[in-house]
């Protein structure tokens, strides 16, 4: 089994019921099937799944495996637990609104270019980042892999920036 990497926007008024009610945290992270759909039936924009890059963007990001500087830290560190709900690999981490608009703007300062200098297989390897083996595979690949959802994240963010939306980050 894989642990997948995810991300979900909740608007300030959800985050505040759900840091009162964190029994609630698997209604907001696990909604029924059709709700978290678009009417198109494409994903939900408010949900973005980082699937297995999820610590290697961190890695990119704050170049360690668990640590890092805020506010680019935010996938494996910051935030506030919301409750004691296990969601996957324990309860999710919450961020406000105003720490997603600090985390969208760091993340405006981030280049692809460095990103991909910063790439180094053998150390994520080291570091055990997850889903490890990253030099068994074509570095290229990896790294493009990682740039296309490091801009999508980065997207991601800005919309939930602009609209003052709050952002929950968790492992299933």
């Amino acid at each position: 089994m894989s642990i997948q990497g995810n991300l979900r926007r909740v608007s300030a008024d959800q985050l505040r019921a759900l840091l009162a009610s964190p029994e609630q945290v698997n209604d907001i992270v696990y909604p029924p099937e059709d709700e978290d759909l678009d009417e198109d039936g494409a994903s939900n924009a408010d949900h973005l799944p980082l699937e297995k890059n999820w610590h290697g963007l961190h890695f990119l990001l704050t170049g360690t495996a668990w640590e890092g500087s805020a506010p680019l830290n935010f996938i494996a560190a910051g935030g506030q637990r919301v409750g004691e709900e296990d969601v996957g690999y324990g309860p999710p981490r919450a961020f406000t609104a105003a720490q997603v608009k600090e985390i969208s703007r760091a993340l405006e300062g981030v280049d692809g270019e460095s990103l991909r200098r910063r790439f180094n297989a053998r150390k994520m390897d080291e570091l055990e980042i997850y889903p490890q083996g990253w030099s068994d595979n074509d570095d290229a690949e990896s790294v493009e892999s990682l740039l296309g959802d490091f801009d999508t994240l980065r997207s991601f963010l800005r919309e939930g920036a602009e609209q003052g939306q709050a952002l929950l980050v968790y492992l299933n």
